[in-house]
């Protein structure tokens, strides 16, 4: 979590100060959640998402007897909807109308999902669920009641102030032999030695005389 001062939400328009940031949905409901606690009123609070991306997932591949499957359990809870009113309505109707309902409520319940794929198959052909997530969601307050937000999340911003910095990657020892796999690039140091000038700095030699 992030504490921010005085901050306005990107793209908010009267829904206050941002007082705190948090990375996930259900963090921003807990601080709501402490801020109504400490006597902040929930009309001066909003949760303001940021970065938002629609995800749409991919649940299964369509055809004409997912179609019907489907509606037939749409169709089916459609029956049993109108068989209660039925019995309700009248409760000495036989068993055989009862039974009666469920089957026309999962016969419609097909008509109606195999038509409706038939219009939808030529544009694509599989299931799929729509979900819009955030990248953070900001917990904003308006500006009457921004010091006591302030004083309520005050501990929350402290420990946060106080988180333990990242460690520093450990520098290389230059003395440490190479490890396994690992490439070595030659050194200056440890070039193949020039050859001597024979005119200077050599060993005396005899040169034969007495």
């Amino acid at each position: 979590m992030s504490m921010f001062g005085g901050r306005l939400p990107q793209g908010a328009d009267g829904v206050g100060e941002t007082v705190a940031s948090f990375p996930t949905y259900e963090a921003a409901q807990k601080a709501v959640s402490s801020l109504i606690a400490g006597d902040v009123p929930a009309r001066d609070i909003a949760i303001v998402g940021q970065g938002l991306r629609s995800i749409e997932r991919v649940t299964g591949r369509l055809g004409y007897a997912a179609a019907a499957r489907s509606g037939a359990i749409n169709g089916l809870l459609l029956g049993l909807l109108f068989s209660a009113i039925l019995v309700i309505g009248s409760p000495t109707v036989p068993i055989q109308a009862f039974v009666g309902v469920l089957f026309v409520g999962i016969a419609i319940g097909m008509l109606l999902s195999i038509v409706t794929y038939s219009f939808v198959r030529r544009r694509r052909d599989y299931a799929s669920v729509m979900q819009v997530v955030a990248d953070h969601y900001e917990v904003t307050v308006t500006a009457k009641s921004i010091h006591r937000a302030r004083q309520v999340l005050g501990p929350v911003g402290a420990q946060s102030a106080t988180a333990p910095a990242a460690p520093t990657p450990a520098q290389e020892n230059a003395a440490e032999p190479p490890r396994y796999g690992e490439r070595v690039t030659p050194d200056d140091s440890t070039s193949a030695p020039t050859p001597e000038d024979p005119g200077s700095g050599g060993p005396d030699r005899g040169d034969g005389r007495a």
